[in-house]
């Protein structure tokens, strides 16, 4: 029988709500032997059957919800579906698009708290972020197996907030050899992927419509990439057009493959540039010398990891939107993105609106821009919503 984790009075209210987190200050006491990761029954203070969760001792969030349904046992039938459920959910963006790599697992906004799972192509990458997702590894890559029977299978669970779960980073191969590199379609454009060092699981598959977007803006059009990683921005430049490409990041190997990447596009090296060096730096020599372009794109890492340093990142930010409107020419776009999930959307705008008006620059939002469409919220879960970003004309 599981054990019990009963709440303290009145704290089932976000419950009622659908809300899959318990914090450790609504719990009042854990009855029955619950080890770490172990499916425990969630009950009101006054006996109540409220949902069926991962207990995680160690964590301020004490418990992540499975179902809400008390006939509903966590087992291989539970996850076998929850990952078909997502894959039909997905099957529109797979076949409307020329795309072969996309989110098929969101975490808390699929109803599978703490796991993440990108397919590439051939390749199905996996992130198990929380004690509950970590304890049913194995149930999770038979789901995976059930519906893509002869991927390669790799975990990148090499992230720091596991600590907080009492688990340390892990990346394995669980299924198959892993290639060092993958290349997938985006749209139709080719991307070379590296899945064992790159960012997140190996790419952002998060800003797939934003790309595709900010192409169209740049036929003709001189373009700053900031914080390009492998530019991928700066190649849906090229292909619509664009004169000239600057991508800037701090990784040389990044922005090696960003030319291998327009290389494979059948696009030339010619009209673009690749600078390894510190975006803040080059924006305020670029600013000193005059230099100016038709479209800038800032899309850096995330400044806000925690709500202790919100306003340290709020002035990051509002200092580069600053620098970037001073470069731009009249008419001219700046694309302006947090991926924060503490940042509030309407604080994001107030800072971008802030830098313009200290670089004594006219500007409209023309259009709002977000996480892709394989990247869902949950109306219960608002915390997965991260990615905001701002289309500004000057």
């Amino acid at each position: 029988m599981a054990a019990k984790l009963i709440l303290n009075k009145d704290r089932e209210k976000s419950l009622l709500r659908r809300h899959p987190w318990i914090f450790a200050s609504a719990v009042e006491e854990v009855k029955g032997r619950a080890n770490l990761g172990d499916t425990v029954d969630i009950m009101s203070h006054d006996g109540k059957w409220l949902a069926r969760g991962a207990y995680s001792p160690q964590s301020q969030i004490r418990a992540r919800i499975w179902t809400f349904d008390s006939q509903q046992s966590i087992d291989n039938v539970f996850f076998k579906a929850r990952l078909k459920q997502a894959y039909e959910k997905r099957q529109s963006l797979i076949n409307t698009h020329d795309t072969d790599a996309y989110r098929l697992i969101a975490a808390e906004s699929d109803g599978l708290p703490g796991i993440t799972i990108d397919v590439y192509a051939n390749v199905v990458v996996m992130q198990l972020l929380s004690a509950g997702a970590d304890k049913h590894r194995d149930k999770i890559v038979s789901a995976i197996e059930s519906i893509f029977p002869d991927c390669i299978i790799h975990e990148r669970s090499d992230v720091d907030v596991r600590k907080k779960e009492g688990l340390e980073p892990l990346v394995q191969t669980l299924k198959g050899v892993l290639p060092d590199n993958i290349e997938i379609k985006e749209n139709g454009i080719k991307i070379n992927v590296d899945l064992i060092n790159g960012h997140k699981t190996g790419f952002y598959l998060d800003q797939r419509q934003n790309r595709l977007n900010t192409g169209k803006l740049c036929k003709d059009k001189t373009v700053l990439n900031c914080f390009s990683y492998t530019g991928t921005f700066g190649l849906y430049a090229l292909k619509n057009g664009a004169r000239h490409v600057i991508n800037v990041d701090a990784s040389t190997s990044a922005l090696e493959v960003s030319k291998q990447n327009i290389e494979n596009n059948g696009l030339s090296l010619a009209n673009t540039e690749h600078l390894q060096t510190d975006v803040f730096e080059l924006l305020r020599n670029y600013q000193s010398e005059g230099k100016t372009f038709d479209v800038i794109i800032l899309d850096p890492p995330k400044f806000v990891d925690s709500k202790h340093n919100l306003n340290r990142a709020a002035r990051g930010y509002k200092d580069i939107n600053r620098l970037a409107f001073g470069l731009l020419n009249k008419g001219g776009y700046l694309l302006t993105f947090s991926c924060s999930g503490l940042m509030p959307a309407d604080l994001f705008q107030k800072i971008v609106a802030d830098g313009a008006l200290d670089a004594q620059i006219e500007a409209q939002i023309i259009k709002r821009l977000e996480q892709d469409e394989d990247h869902p919220v949950s109306t219960a879960f608002p915390e997965g919503y991260y990615l905001k970003g701002l289309v500004c004309r000057v």
